[in-house]
């Protein structure tokens, strides 16, 4: 059972220096919460073999390269790796974050939810560190190393730069999975910058570009896959639930065996138990087999959906860059215009040279927002790229996995009910032998009670010879008669003729 219950290490358990540990419920009022201990320790030598597991690290940790020296341990609770999942987005636009556990409104406080949250957060942070546009954030450094005042303040200044500037991806939208603009500013800049942006929007104006028909392509692709992978992944729980439902079956199949035996008595009751004790044996395979069917295939296919929100999403951002680019470039088209009438209006230098200021403003703002808009489509690229490559290997490794369960289940069966079919076959040839030689005693007894003047084949009189049977007188044969045919003779022999001596038959 070793192999069956052994599960392949994951690419983010080879980051044991980051944990998340020690969850504590804080009530301050009617304010509760978790905390959590976040700790990084690296090991003190990169790339030579670890003494304590024998584990050498094969892909390079550039996260670790980087920061060798970065020993911390801080408190961080949820909206605090929901603030570094909304900056990572912001910081990274266009990268494949990975997601979050999402949030949940009750029992959100019970041993079990903490301990999955727990688990989910630390594996979250690890994909972080190791993602290769990822792990070298701003924000992520913060997270890891700052203080709680100076992390506090941090979040205070990214809160106030997302208000200036408007339009706010917002994180906690869809409770970590997916991200949408804030809808409501902080101030008037902000009010205007979202309406330009919705214009276009609405519009459908956009900016074009050359890469514009493959990121369509890849739209396309990541809708369909996600239908095909919804399909799949819900009859991967379907057959989860079939196996916990055999397991039950199984175990109430061994219980009327049991009870069957307990009223037999002797053998057959043995028997009968042993078929029982089987069931439950297997019952308890089945179960097991269920829980591991649940982590090497139900689990990896609902995680890889989430993988394939996560690429949505960075498809999400490119859009949005192209209509923050696509507005600018609209709004200085408007002050373009502004400017030349007002340089042609006597009396209107100052509006001018207002609008000029402004328009330069704009310009500047169009560059920068340009070069995003560029970049964040280059980084979409390279990670649907990386997306396709780890797809087709981790798909390839569940799938194995899944295999080789359902062979080693098969076969750890087929062995339990061998074992059982000699203990059942044990004692029957004996059993029958002896109830043939009983049987033989018993007849040969009948015959020796049975009284003399019965006959017997000794005593019955020989039977009589069975009579004559009359012949029919040949008919005479002449040369000049032929002699009748088959069928002739068949009729003649089926045909009988009424005797006219018969009393009161002439007329």
């Amino acid at each position: 059972m070793n192999s069956i219950t052994s599960t392949r290490p994951r690419p983010e358990d080879t980051i044991d220096y980051i944990t998340v540990s020690d969850p504590v419920i804080h009530a301050e009022g009617i304010n509760k919460f978790t905390s959590y201990r976040v700790d990084c320790r690296p090991p003190n030598t990169y790339g030579i073999q670890d003494s304590t597991n024998g584990n050498t690290n094969d892909a390079p940790d550039l996260f670790l390269q980087n920061n060798q020296s970065l020993y911390s341990s801080v408190l961080r609770r949820y909206s605090d790796f929901l603030w570094l999942y909304d900056r990572l987005h912001k910081e990274r636009a266009g990268a494949i974050v990975p997601h979050l556990p999402e949030k949940q409104a009750v029992g959100k406080f019970s041993p079990e939810f903490v301990e999955e949250r727990r688990r989910a957060l630390e594996r979250f942070l690890r994909r972080v560190v190791i993602h290769p546009e990822l792990f070298d954030a701003n924000c992520l450094l913060t997270f890891l190393r700052a203080d709680d005042v100076t992390f506090q303040h941090a979040k205070n200044v990214s809160q106030q730069v997302d208000s200036s500037n408007g339009g706010n991806f917002d994180g906690s939208a869809s409770l970590g999975g997916a991200g949408a603009f804030n809808l409501t500013p902080k101030n008037a800049s902000g009010i205007k910058k979202w309406f330009s942006e919705a214009k276009t929007t609405f519009s459908g104006d956009l900016v074009t570009s050359p890469d514009d028909d493959l990121f369509d392509e890849i739209e396309r692709y990541i809708e369909a896959l996600a239908i095909q992978m919804k399909r799949v992944s819900s009859q991967a729980t379907g057959m989860v639930r079939k196996s916990k439902e055999l397991a039950n079956g199984m175990f109430e199949f061994g219980l009327a065996f049991h009870q069957l035996g307990q009223s037999e008595g002797e053998a057959l009751g043995k028997k009968l138990e042993l078929m029982g004790g089987t069931a439950d044996t297997l019952s308890a395979m089945a179960s097991s087999h269920a829980d591991q069917e649940w982590k090497k295939l139900d689990e990896p296919f609902k995680d890889y959906l989430k993988t394939i929100q996560a690429v949505k999403l960075a498809l999400a951002r490119r859009h949005d860059k192209r209509v923050s680019y696509t507005a600018l470039l609209h709004e200085i088209q408007t002050r373009e215009g502004n400017l030349h009438r007002l340089r042609m209006t006597p009396g209107s230098e100052g509006k001018a040279y207002s609008t000029e200021m402004s328009l330069q403003r704009y310009q500047a703002s169009a560059e920068v927002a340009r070069e995003e808009y560029a970049e964040c489509s280059q980084r979409v690229l390279r990670e649907v790229d990386r997306f396709k490559r780890e797809k087709a290997e981790e798909m390839k490794l569940v799938v194995l996995e899944f295999i080789m369960l359902e062979i080693s289940v098969n076969r750890e069966m087929e062995k339990v009910w061998g074992e059982l079919v000699p203990k059942l076959e044990e004692g029957s040839a004996e059993n029958f032998s002896g109830r043939e030689n009983a049987t033989g005693n018993s007849m040969w007894q009948q015959q020796q009670q049975q009284p003399q003047n019965q006959p017997t084949m000794v005593n019955m009189p020989p039977s009589q010879p069975p009579p004559p049977v009359p012949t029919m007188p040949s008919q005479p044969m002449y040369s000049n008669v032929p002699a009748p045919s088959v069928s002739e003779s068949l009729m003649e022999s089926s045909i009988q003729y009424r005797d006219n001596n018969l009393p009161g038959l002439g007329l």
